[in-house]
């Protein structure tokens, strides 16, 4: 590592960047009843100008961690940023919610490109003694980003309409990557003249695909069940060619000698499935059972992503002087407990034990999600991280398709099809309750996962 590159200003493109993805995530939600306003779209067309931006992002995470890995770090992260905002850009000047839905799947490759290489940076920069703490602010600034989107986003909107959302992403973008070419100094690609694995990054991108496509749709019919199981039978072929191949998207014998880097990934996507549904559970309760507005419950619920980012980078300080695996398990713990007293909840719940709840869950994802990626990505040499980056973010990704997954299922057990209404409540509030158990247990295995990783060696 050259001894010019500022890791002050290193984090702080990396800050910047993890701010401007979820916030724009984020406030698009807010804005979508303002798109649909205007470009009259269907329920499911509307649905689309979100989940296809996750969608893609999903898709090209893996690939464009390998790609910055062979061809530079820095550069995938400046190109990414710059297709983020020039289609930002376009998406202000909109026409129809066609082109709409595919400037989303532009603008989530990009976004894909930048987060598979955030972390990567950071750890390519900070020593392993400041590691924690520099995760720690950088995973900071993602919850910060979720937590001020619905807040501006709907200032915004409710202002300029919803085009001002898109006008605001050019020059914060632009800036992102100004700072970028004129700080952030050097460049990694430790796996310079390795040939990409274009096959087995289309295999996995078809797989998931149809994966997230069925999933999605359980509910609609036997189709969405078979195209789950292609999907899900594709992702098997996938990790049977990637270990028969010599330069893989997705290099298996991390996962097979590396158990240290396997269990952490595997910790990480439980614990995303266990508590990517709470915010869904509760929103709906608040405001069908507890009778609140929409500004109300979003109130209410935004303690969590502020708990969060607010104590990550003590936590990745804590990291840093503790061991990281420990620190994580201790998080999984909490989490545990969080929803645990979630399933608890009842129609005469106070909202104040439903807001210690909240803050329990995000101090204990805080816990969690900083030490567990500083224990991924210090699990691995210099030569994949990119890869654990992108794998990182797609483990992310599985974990909430999971959590959407079992909500659907549990929803056509107990609800029949039937939409949340005043006649459904008792149905629903057994739905959530069984859901929430079942998250908790979904904890209770990523404890296990966490405890297995350093028994063994108790430095992790």
């Amino acid at each position: 590592m050259p001894q010019q590159i500022s890791r002050s200003a290193t984090l702080f493109v990396v800050c910047s960047a993890h701010f401007l993805m979820p916030f724009m995530m984020s406030a698009v939600a807010v804005a979508l009843p303002a798109i649909g306003r205007e470009f009259n779209p269907s329920a499911i067309q509307l649905g689309l100008v979100e989940t296809t931006y996750v969608l893609s992002a999903s898709i090209f995470l893996l690939a464009m961690g390998r790609m910055a890995d062979i061809h530079g770090r820095r550069r995938i992260f400046q190109i990414g940023i710059v297709i983020f905002t020039i289609v930002g850009g376009l998406l202000s000047q909109a026409w129809s919610i066609e082109a709409m839905i595919g400037l989303r799947f532009l603008q989530g490759m990009g976004g894909s490109m930048v987060m598979a290489t955030t972390l990567a940076i950071v750890v390519s920069v900070f020593p392993p003694e400041e590691r924690g703490k520099a995760l720690g602010i950088a995973i900071a600034s993602v919850y910060a980003g979720i937590s001020c989107g619905p807040f501006f986003g709907g200032l915004l909107v409710n202002s300029f309409g919803w085009r001002s959302l898109f006008y605001l992403s050019v020059p914060l973008g632009a800036l992102t990557f100004l700072i970028s070419l004129a700080k952030l100094r050097g460049e990694w690609a430790e796996a310079e003249g390795e040939p990409f694995d274009w096959f087995g990054s289309l295999i996995y991108a078809a797989s998931l695909l149809l994966l997230i496509t069925g999933a999605s749709n359980l509910d609609r019919g036997i189709w969405a069940w078979i195209l789950g199981a292609i999907g899900t039978a594709g992702l098997g072929v996938f990790l049977v060619f990637e270990a028969r191949i010599d330069y893989p998207v997705l290099n298996i014998a991390l996962l097979r000698s590396n158990r240290v880097f396997a269990l952490s990934n595997l910790a990480a996507m439980l614990n995303y499935a266990a508590t990517f549904g709470i915010t869904f559970f509760l929103s709906l309760y608040l405001q069908y059972v507890k009778g609140m507005n929409p500004r109300e419950a979003g109130t209410i619920l935004i303690i969590q992503p502020v708990v969060q980012a607010f104590f990550s980078p003590m936590c990745g300080r804590l990291a840093d002087r503790f061991p990281a695996a420990k620190v994580a398990t201790i998080g999984m713990a909490l989490c545990a407990a969080g929803l645990g007293i979630s399933a608890t909840i009842t129609v005469d719940t106070p909202l104040a034990l439903i807001m210690i709840m909240l803050a329990v869950l995000g101090f204990g994802f805080a816990l969690f999600s900083s030490p567990n990626v500083s224990v991924i990505m210090g699990s691995v040499e210099p030569r994949y991280l990119g890869v654990a980056s992108g794998l990182n973010g797609s483990v992310r990704t599985l974990g909430m398709l999971t959590s959407m997954t079992i909500i659907t299922i549990i929803f056509s057990i107990f609800l029949g099809g039937h939409a949340v209404a005043p006649e459904t409540l008792p149905a629903f509030l057994n739905s959530m309750h069984t859901a929430l158990l079942v998250f908790c247990g979904l904890c209770g295995v990523g404890i296990f996962c966490s405890f297995a990783r350093f028994e063994r060696n108790s430095n992790l």
